[in-house]
């Protein structure tokens, strides 16, 4: 019975974070079956992808993965993902965080 409510509990936080998002200058890209939402970071800053995800770090307080560190040769789309499978105010402070940028 527990797992039946998890689609739904993760869809939630999904559509939470997607719309806080929205109102970022993150380009949201779409993503299905996962607790990652991956954004395109080129409207945010000129930095790498790993750049970005150690500078987001540690000077925002927000982590992100650079999608390059799946890639044997550091292929850099410019593209991260954030993890939604947070506690609602964790998202919610980690919102408020990125809408400065």
């Amino acid at each position: 019975e527990p797992y039946l409510a998890l689609p739904a509990f993760y869809q939630r936080k999904r559509d939470l974070f997607r719309a806080g998002l929205a109102q970022t200058r993150f380009k949201l890209l779409p993503g299905e079956g996962t607790y990652f939402q991956c954004v395109d970071i080129s409207e945010v800053s000129d930095l790498s992808e790993a750049e970005f995800c150690q500078w987001l770090t540690r000077e925002i307080g927000v982590a992100a993965i650079p999608l390059s560190a799946f890639y044997g040769d550091s292929f850099d789309q410019r593209v991260v993902r954030f993890c939604f499978a947070k506690k609602d105010e964790t998202l919610n402070a980690a919102l408020a965080r990125l809408a400065s940028l």
